[in-house]
Parts: C-alpha cells; structure tokens; sequence
C-alpha cells in the first residue's frame, strides 16, 4: 500500500508511558503521531497508564489511541532476606501485579496482530518498552528512544534499563550523535539519533520589542527555575523594565514564588502559569532563557528560535548544543554558572542589535529541525530497517 506522495503507507505503532501526559516526550509523541498521520500512515499512540496531567489531544485527533491499564500500575517492591521471598502476601501480590501486566501486555498483542506487514512500534520511553518486551511483537521492526541526554540517563536508573530492555530492539535512537557514540561505547552496537522537530506550525516571528524574557516548563527541580531566579537577581538591578515571564506550573511553583520574593524580584518576575499558547507567549517576548540541569533535545529551544527569539541556555546536554550555536544564533553558559548566565542575558537586554541579529539567524537555522525534515528522516529509517 503506498501513501499519499509515494512510499509505503504503514501502520505506526508510538508506546509510551502514557498517551497524553503533559511534559516534552507527551507532546513530542502527539506532534510525530500527527506528522506520521498527514503522511498517510495508519497511526495509534498506546500508554501503559493514564497520565497524571493530560493536556488536550484537541477535537478528532488524527490517530487511535489506546491505554494498557485503567490505573498507574505499583512497581516491584523490593524483596528482603528468606522471610521476604516466603512471604505469602507479599508472593500473593507480585503474583497480582504480574498477571495484569501480562494482560494489559496481551492487549498490546491483540492491536499488534491486527496490524498491517511492514508496521513499526516506535516505544518512546524505556518504561513503556517493559510492557512492549512482554507483548509478541513478531513480524514487526521495533525502535526503542531515550529522550534524554547520556549523562541525565547514566545518573538515573533508566540506565541500566536502557541497556537491557533495548538491547534487542531493531534500533535504539537517542537524540544526538555525540551521544549516540556514547551508548555504542557502552556496548549497544544498534544506536542511531534522530532530532526532535520544532513542534509549532511556521508563524510570524517576533518583533522583539517588549522588554520581556520568557521561560517555558514545568516548575521542578531538574528545569533549574531556582538557578535561573539566582541569575535574574544580578540581571534585574541592571536593567530596569525588563520582566522575566514563567510560563509553567509544577510542584516546585510555591518555593520558587518564596525564593522570588526572598530575593527581591517580585516586581520583575510574572508567573504566567501554563499556556496552551507558547507560540503567542514567544512572540511577546525578546530573549528566552532555559537553566535546566539536564535536557534531552529541549523542544522550548526550537519553538524559541521558530519565532525569531534568540536563546540563552546552560550548556548542559549535547542536544542543547546541537540547537543552539553559541555566539551565533544565541548564548550558552557553563552548567550551573549563574553568573555567567546572567552576564549573557545582560548582553542581550543591553544590545538590541545583537538581539535582533541573533534572532534573525535563529529563525533561519531551526529550519534544519523542520517537521518535513526531520519525518523525512523517519520514513527514511523505516524503509532502511525493513530491508
């Protein structure tokens, strides 16, 4: 069966943790589901539990959905000493979460069957792929993600995870080259990257004329809003009239609020909470910032640069890197080095020159990360791997 625009028309398959949880890996998962769609791909998006923060699919989604379980399933509890493993309660109950796992499994098989030769299961976290490795996938390419960067992966236990529920996967892909070479340093010999694409439709850029610099993500720890208010405390004093916008809620919201105010910064700091907008919330903006500790292939940084918003983010993962050229098309700082982001955002509210400069070259360069592209790469991996 060929698609519209020639080329095979197949049956996807997108399995992660959840259909619709608000964060990156949930819209990067709906935006590919909807790109595979307008291909002519037959497309469903499968979660192993229902999300905790759903945001909205929006009105007849292009694709099916599914989710495995009716509740977040409970993990293995560890096992302590003989009495531990002779335990009948604790026997009764792991033999419990055991058999709905392998029925919700076999609700996954039942979908793989009836799918089309040449169909592709993309699983788009590593937790997800426990439910996957559980299900008969045969007849079908299975291509296993990690969208994170290396080193977040190796401090956490998805590490050791990722190296053994993929490694019998038909591709692994990361988000990056560099770290692509990494895994294959640890042995995975089948690893590939592919770039996330900007997720906003092509829209007018900014003027870059309100004083304002936005931030977009949830308020936790590892998005870094307490390193970024840190640096706004240096910035704010000299630079009278600018706002910082967060534009995000999360569990860290009330402390943050607390350290805003501790730090004097009440009058310069908004907080917008969350936007369905981030494309009109970019274009009311001048400079976007982003102080993660850790990033995967951060999908803010392309919808910044997609309106002509020149960044400025740690340096703290290859795929920040990867986006932003630094000096180019925007600012890079050193992990966790507060000043120095401060000083790169000074440069930027000071110089309307370079801000307008570097805007201009970010809506150029993002271009490479277009959707087109970037599912252009995708149909062409899965053309490649069915050979």
């Amino acid at each position: 069966m060929t698609r519209h625009g020639g080329g095979t028309a197949r049956d996807i398959v997108l399995v992660g943790n959840e259909v619709d949880e608000l964060g990156g890996v949930g819209r990067w998962q709906t935006f590919m589901a909807r790109l595979f769609a307008e291909r002519g791909h037959r497309v469903t998006v499968v979660g192993v539990a229902p999300a905790g923060s759903p945001f909205d699919l929006g009105e007849d989604p292009p694709f099916r959905t599914l989710t495995l379980h009716d509740a977040r399933p409970p993990g293995r509890r560890p096992v302590r000493g003989l009495r531990g493993r002779i335990d009948p309660v604790a026997r009764r109950r792991e033999a419990v979460r055991e058999r709905e796992r392998r029925e919700a499994a076999g609700r996954l098989t039942a979908l793989l069957r009836e799918s089309r030769p040449g169909a592709v299961v993309i699983v788009t976290q590593v937790w997800a792929m426990e439910w996957v490795a559980l299900a008969d996938t045969a007849g079908h390419t299975v291509i296993g993600m990690s969208h994170e960067s290396f080193g977040t992966s190796r401090s956490s236990s998805r590490f050791a995870r990722v190296k053994r529920y993929y490694k019998d996967v038909d591709r692994l892909l990361v988000l990056t080259r560099e770290d692509a070479d990494l895994w294959i340093g640890e042995g995975l010999n089948h690893v590939g990257f592919m770039p996330n694409p900007v997720p906003l439709e092509p829209g007018p850029p900014s003027p870059r004329t309100d004083k304002v610099v936005a931030a977009v993500g949830r308020l936790g720890y590892e998005k870094g809003y307490d390193l970024l208010l840190d640096a706004w405390a240096e910035v704010s004093p000299r630079h009278p009239g600018w706002r910082l916008r967060v534009h995000g809620s999360g569990p860290d919201e009330e402390a943050l609020r607390r350290r805003c105010t501790a730090l004097g910064l009440d009058g310069s700091v908004e907080w917008a909470g969350r936007t369905e907008d981030v494309a009109g919330a970019l274009r009311r903006s001048s400079v976007f910032v982003l102080a993660s500790r850790g990033e995967g292939f951060p999908l803010s940084l392309l919808e910044a640069m997609s309106r002509a918003v020149p960044c400025v983010a740690f340096d703290c993962a290859p795929g920040v890197r990867e986006i932003v050229r630094h000096e180019e098309d925007g600012l890079l700082a050193r992990p966790g080095d507060t000043a120095e982001l401060a000083r790169h955002l000074g440069r930027l509210l000071e110089d309307p020159g370079l801000r307008d400069g570097m805007g201009d070259r970010a809506y150029r360069n993002v271009r490479r990360f277009s959707p087109a592209a970037v599912t252009d790469r995708w149909e062409e991996l899965f053309d490649l791997l069915e050979r």
